[in-house]
């Protein structure tokens, strides 16, 4: 099969659709406007995240990359330090901790949540270890307590990697609220996604937060008066107002994911050999994802025939990062994330999937072979 498949991993289209009176009105407000640089939709959708995370405040950034950099930075991680964190995530966690000059230190997952053990953090804390990076992967919470008491015990900074869990939950707070900054991602297949890349940072820390906004603008508080060397990250203007238009619906798609998880989960009792989703009792998933385990090494085939009926489906990710080139000098073995990798599979998801696309899903993988 070529092209395009039948049923996409994810289809935006409903969401655009929906909306597109909104979003046409918005954009075109900006044009009319000329102010496409840190103009007056930046300032208030950090706003409107802000209250809507809880935060006192929220800091618009270029991507959810480079959220990660400017907070690990803003918090005081740079060379010699380490910064422990999960090896099952998107190259971009790690890659921002080594951008900033530090040393990333993987520990091994909760095979059930896919997020990083708590119970393997303690073990790997050095002289050298200045902060935590827990990823929310997949929209499910990683379990914060036993990590703040951690990082309360050894002084150590908490970087919330939230990218893929804009809205999600964790004893009813919001992710990205909890440690010392959370870092958010509006890459378009996200949540709450815009119409290109975008990044936020939200923090109640007021000094994280004056080094955020000062390093996005090339290290100045004050323009042409630049204290430190810093980037190039700043929302368009554009995005703010799209994120703007989004941003009061996102707990209505959130909870339409919900549902269509758990349509998933009645469909796939039947199935042999596929472990659907745990929710930690912890936790409100919002299901950036839904990713099953295929069981007895059928990860790769199973993909392969359901992709040739048409199917979109996915593989996040299938080499842990620890084993990636560019750290794979570091010589850790890590079971869980790598028994992860070899068997982890994301079906279709979107907020307005409808139920016959579900259960043609969910068929195709009951007429596979034994």
């Amino acid at each position: 099969m070529s092209g395009l498949p039948e049923i996409p991993v994810l289809d935006l289209a409903p969401e655009t659709e929906a909306l597109w009176d909104e979003l046409m009105a918005a954009i075109q407000g900006v044009l009319k406007s000329g102010r496409f640089i840190m103009g007056p939709n930046v300032k208030a959708f950090e706003q409107e995240a802000a209250a809507y995370l809880g935060v006192k405040y929220a800091i618009g950034v270029n991507s959810g990359t480079d959220a990660l950099v400017i907070a690990l930075r803003a918090a005081g991680i740079g060379p010699g330090d380490e910064v422990i964190t999960t090896p099952f995530t998107f190259f971009a966690t790690a890659e921002a901790v080594s951008q900033v000059g530090a040393t990333p230190v993987f520990v091994d997952i909760d095979p059930r949540t896919f997020n990083i053990n708590p119970d393997l953090i303690e073990p790997a804390v050095t002289s050298r270890t200045r902060a935590v990076l827990p990823v929310h992967l997949y929209g499910q919470a990683a379990d914060m307590d036993p990590i703040m008491e951690l990082a309360r015990k050894y002084n150590l900074k908490v970087i919330e990697d939230t990218a893929q869990a804009f809205g999600g939950e964790y004893k009813g707070r919001k992710l990205g609220t909890i440690g010392d900054a959370g870092c958010f991602s509006f890459f378009p297949s996200k949540n709450l996604g815009a119409f290109g890349d975008g990044g936020l940072i939200a923090t109640n820390d007021g000094e994280i937060a004056e080094k955020a906004r000062m390093l996005r603008v090339h290290g100045a508080k004050k323009k042409y008066y630049n204290e430190v060397i810093g980037y190039n990250s700043r929302l368009d203007e554009i995005q703010a107002a799209i994120l703007r238009v989004k941003l009061p619906h996102i707990d209505q798609w959130n909870e339409a994911r919900r549902q269509a998880a758990k349509r998933y989960d009645e469909l796939l009792k039947e199935v042999p050999g596929i472990i659907t989703p745990y929710e930690a009792p912890y936790a409100r998933h919002v299901y950036h994802q839904y990713t099953v385990r295929v069981m007895d090494g059928k990860r790769d085939k199973v993909k392969l025939i359901i992709d040739e009926q048409g199917i979109g489906t996915m593989v996040y990710y299938p080499v842990p990062v620890h084993k990636l080139p560019a750290y794979a000098d570091n010589n850790c073995r890590l079971p869980g994330a790598e028994q992860a990798a070899g068997e982890v599979l994301s079906l279709p998801i979107w907020a307005e999937i409808a139920v016959e696309i579900q259960k043609k899903v969910i068929l195709s993988l009951k007429e596979l072979p034994a």
